[in-house]
């Protein structure tokens, strides 16, 4: 990702979350979360950003932990989509969707966090797949990958810990204790079903984006094919 899209990327966050505090935030009201959602699903993409293949040892790893610890942050914004169902978008006499604006601009707001996040957050997971297979100089596609599924899954994990347990990454460093002792009880086969629920979810927008980039490779190489076609 060249410097100047990331700070494109950087400042529409920026823009985003300037515009939340002000307009949803200050307001008090139901949806103030947003502003603090957005910024922890935006910490691992920032830090993605800063890892780099080429960084010595130590601190190449030290971001890799730093980014898995916040990655769970960005697919979890797809679980705030159900405080959707705070809002009552149906006339009861008639049935049919209401069309009122201040509704349809709080979907928006949902909607622009979870997806501009869970995309750029899955972005973060592919460049840091490959940033450690370039680091431990190995070419094996099926190795890449069973990485991101293992750190998929983590991030599933993470997800529940975060939507049912309500612990916040800091709090790994404010009460160790305190939030490995709930780590360790935490098990049970109702969690380990919505943590698959979750994989998948995360899978198939994984496996979305792997297409598209493939595709999109694909395209950028028929202008090269046709000019040496040309000279040839």
């Amino acid at each position: 990702m060249s410097r100047k899209i990331k700070w494109l990327i950087r400042l529409s966050f920026l823009a985003y979350m300037i515009y939340i505090y002000l307009t949803v935030f200050r307001q008090g009201g139901y949806f103030s979360f947003l502003l603090l959602n957005t910024f922890l699903g935006y910490l691992p993409i920032e830090a993605a950003m800063h890892i780099d293949h080429k960084q010595p040892t130590i601190f190449f790893v030290l971001l890799i932990i730093l980014w898995l610890l916040f990655y769970p942050n960005a697919p979890y914004l797809l679980t705030d989509l159900f405080h959707l169902s705070s809002i009552d978008p149906y006339n009861h006499t008639t049935g049919l969707m209401t069309f009122n604006l201040h509704m349809w601009l709080t979907f928006t707001n949902l909607l622009v966090s979870s997806l501009s996040c869970t995309i750029l957050g899955t972005w973060s997971l592919e460049y840091v797949a490959d940033q450690i297979m370039l680091k431990i100089k190995l070419n094996h596609t099926w190795m890449r990958n069973i990485l991101v599924v293992i750190f998929i899954t983590a991030s599933s994990v993470g997800i529940y810990i975060g939507r049912f347990l309500r612990l916040h990454t800091a709090y790994l460093f404010l009460s160790p204790n305190w939030v490995i002792n709930d780590l360790v009880k935490m098990w049970n086969p109702r969690m380990m079903i919505f943590v698959i629920f979750m994989t998948i979810i995360q899978m198939v927008d994984w496996i979305t984006l792997r297409c598209y980039l493939k595709a999109n490779s694909k395209i950028e190489e028929l202008p090269q094919k046709k000019v040496n076609n040309d000279v040839a």
